[in-house]
Order: C-alpha cells, then structure tokens, then sequence
C-alpha cells in the first residue's frame, strides 16, 4: 500500500463571473468511479438549464483520469479542468465547472483561462489535504499512568482517537510508520518497559 496521497477535505463549491458568464466550480471527495459520476449527475439535474457543466476526476484504483467538454470546444474545457487536478496532485476528487453563458463568446484561450480558474477555486474551497498511511495502534494502562501517556503520544506525533476507561485505560490512537518508532522508545522510557504500543491496522488518515 502506497504511503501517501492527496485528496480533497471535504464537498466544496466557489464562483466568479467572467464576461457576463457565470461559472460555479464544485468539488466533491469520490472513492468509486460510481461515486464519481452520481455526483456529476446530481449537478447536471440541479443545474439543467445551464449551456455547460464540464467534468473532470481522478481515481487512485485503477489510476483512472476522465474528463468531459460538455459541449464545449474540444480540448477547451475538460481539459484545463483535469489538468489542474493532476497538477496539484489531487486523486479521489471529482470537480464539476457549471457556466450559465453569458452572451460574449470568450475564445479558445478565454475558455481555458475560465475553466481553468473554475477548477482551482473549486479546489481551494475543497481543502487540499495529505492522506498517510498510518499504524493504528491501542495501549493498556493504569490510571496513574494515562496522564502522562495521553500527552506522549500527540508530542510523537500521533493522533488519539478513542479512550476507553475500563478497569484500565485503553487508548486508540494512529501514527505514521516513521514517528512509530520514537514514540516506542519514549513509551518505554516514560514506563520503564512496561508498556508497548500494539499495532491493530493500517489506514489512511489525514495528517495536517
């Protein structure tokens, strides 16, 4: 498994006027190309009487990249949208540039310039985030010792997600593979060896 990539926070949308037409960037996080395509779905009945809603998306299975003209020019459109994915580094994401024309006809480079701008703003919106392939690890400890561990483990760089107060504390937290290691040595010093993380699973989280 591939240790990080980049993706989109969360579902977004922007908008600018450019010679009397409007343009509306949207942006949604996909995982399928199913995903993918409802979405450009929904915004093409939401906005059915506009001239243009132009797509793009990237995928990391099966490393698909797909885009449309929606009757625009060819190569004027779907294009600069996809282009500015793949030049940010944007995988999982589907970007949907919607333009209610306006009356002025705004030439080949006009339209790469708008389609282009209505992709990166959609994105800004979205959130650029970096996804880590991450250890998800659990402790066990005494009560007497949770404060000093709940504090340990985000100065590592690890994320606590879960506590458990039982008969004793177990704490759920995620890390990345190359923190994993000091963050062992340090639980070790703190505890004089008594604690250890355990490793349960590996996923993918965002890390700021």
């Amino acid at each position: 498994m591939e240790g990080s990539y980049k993706t989109i926070e969360k579902e977004a949308q922007d908008e600018f006027t450019e010679q009397r037409s409007r343009f509306i960037g949207y942006v949604r996080p996909v995982k399928t190309e199913k995903e993918a395509l409802a979405f450009i779905e929904e915004k093409k009945k939401q906005h059915w009487d506009a001239k243009h809603n132009v797509y793009a998306y990237v995928l990391r299975e099966g490393g698909i990249q797909r885009y449309s003209d929606d009757g625009e020019p060819h190569g004027t459109a779907g294009v600069p949208t996809l282009d500015v994915m793949i030049k940010s580094g944007v995988t999982d994401a589907v970007v949907v540039v919607t333009r209610y024309f306006g009356g002025i006809l705004l030439g080949a480079g006009g339209l790469v310039r708008a389609y282009t701008r209505g992709a990166k703003i959609a994105l800004e919106a979205g959130g650029i985030v970096e996804m880590k392939n991450c250890h998800v690890c659990t402790v066990n400890c005494r009560y007497d010792q949770y404060g000093r561990l709940s504090g340990l483990i985000p100065s590592c760089g690890g994320v606590i997600d879960d506590t458990d107060f039982g008969e004793n504390v177990t704490i759920t937290f995620h890390i990345s593979p190359e923190d994993h290691g000091s963050l062992v040595r340090q639980l070790a010093d703190a505890t004089g060896g008594s604690i250890e993380p355990e490793i349960t699973d590996e996923r993918f989280f965002a890390m700021k």
